[in-house]
């Protein structure tokens, strides 16, 4: 089962009253400084769950620059890397937490025993952590779905009943299942990050609970003062006749325009006026067995905004809500059966001048008893039930099955 101690060494107080929690394994969080990985250590942690109250990007931000990670004016250009200080700090955000943030209903509750935001600050130690021990035993028991797939057509039908209310353009409908396990999960979680395309590829972990993530997606960059979003809309199996009917597709390429621009109105909250613009649109790209079209958005980020003006901005990703966002994430809340968990937020790394959050799509977590997976896809008038059941299975079949491996 998860255990605090299979991921911790000891656990210290901090002056602030914050606990702090070392690591005995190799940071493989998402987008973590790759020369930096093998000798980061945790300095401080913050967990947040819907009854500690507050506002969550604010008190990330908050803490963040307690401890040595400045996000307040992302704008500013980034201070030469101390090596005695905080290099980063690991970020997650839920989709139920994005939600809030974006002023909609966070949905039905996580199935997952999950906080809905972690903040995780890193520094530095001259001695790399040492091996893990090899794990114990790994077993997966049988998947038990949320839904059955005629409950998942009856929610497509449901959407496309929607937009022809004109509610809606377009609603992204998810379906989630969970398997009992034995041993130690994190491995497990982190054969992910070694799947085809997995730019966010890796892992985050507390006592309780373990995140593993595959995703291609990045939810948001910001890299030299400029923000840079890829949205992925439109999914075909990775043949050659699949990419032809992707780029032939009518029906996908709508579904796509209509995100980019959502992202486009997104970024624009946060930007320099004048400054955002579509650096590339429908490119086809691979992840595992399947093709995907994404795209590039990209502003200047305007002075004196911060971190959690970011957050509110583009949580949770339109790519995973649909158009108009408010009004999908109105539509989710009513037809969703179980709550988003860990899937379809946020994770990566923060630090003063970078950011780089992956979306949490093709995504598992794991608590004390189950393993959790999530998976679905974008509704417009045009689509087909059947279809649609077919593309969620299609994207979650990878995942499951690096899960299963022993």
């Amino acid at each position: 089962m998860v255990d605090g101690k299979s991921t911790e060494r000891t656990r210290q107080i901090g002056p602030d009253g914050v606990e702090t929690l070392p690591s005995e394994r190799l940071i493989d969080v998402p987008a973590a400084p790759a020369g930096c990985r093998r000798t980061l250590v945790e300095r401080a942690r913050w967990e947040w769950r819907p009854a500690d109250g507050g506002d969550p990007a604010a008190r990330a931000e908050e803490f963040l620059a307690a401890h040595g990670v400045p996000l307040h004016d992302l704008a500013r250009p980034a201070a030469r890397h101390d090596p005695t200080g905080a290099c980063g700090a690991a970020l997650y955000v839920s989709a139920a937490a994005g939600a809030l943030l974006a002023g909609g209903p966070p949905g039905a509750a996580n199935p997952a025993d999950l906080p809905e935001v972690a903040v995780v600050v890193y520094g530095h130690t001259p001695t790399p952590p040492a091996p893990a021990p090899p794990p114990a035993g790994w077993w997966l028991g049988d998947w038990a779905e949320s839904w059955t797939p005629g409950q998942h057509a009856d929610a497509v039908r449901a959407v496309r009943a929607a937009i022809g209310r004109g509610d809606v353009y377009q609603v992204n409908v998810v379906g989630h299942a969970a398997a009992r396990y034995a041993g130690d999960p994190l491995p497990a979680l982190a054969r992910l990050g070694a799947l085809p395309g997995a730019r966010y590829g890796g892992t985050l972990a507390g006592a309780g609970w373990a995140i593993g993530c595959a995703s291609p997606e990045t939810l948001v960059e910001l890299a030299d003062g400029r923000l840079v979003t890829r949205p992925i809309k439109g999914t075909r199996p990775a043949t050659a006749a699949g990419r032809a009917e992707l780029l032939a597709s009518a029906k996908e390429r709508a579904e796509h325009v209509m995100i980019v621009d959502l992202e486009r109105n997104d970024l624009a909250r946060l930007a320099r006026t004048g400054t955002v613009r579509v650096d590339e649109l429908f490119a086809v790209r691979r992840w595992c067995d399947l093709w995907q079209a994404e795209s590039t958005v990209s502003a200047a980020v305007a002075d004196g905004l911060g971190l959690a003006d970011l957050l509110r901005a583009v949580c949770p990703g339109g790519s995973v809500t649909g158009a108009p966002k408010l009004a999908a994430l109105d539509r989710i809340a009513a037809l969703e059966p179980v709550g988003r968990g860990a899937s379809m937020g946020a994770l990566g790394w923060v630090a003063p001048g970078r950011i780089d959050l992956g979306l949490t799509i093709r995504t598992a977590a794991a608590d004390g008893d189950r393993v959790h997976v999530w998976a679905g896809g974008g509704i417009t008038w045009d689509s087909d039930p059947d279809a649609e059941v077919a593309e969620a299975a299609a994207k979650t079949a990878p995942v499951r099955a690096t899960l299963a491996a022993r």
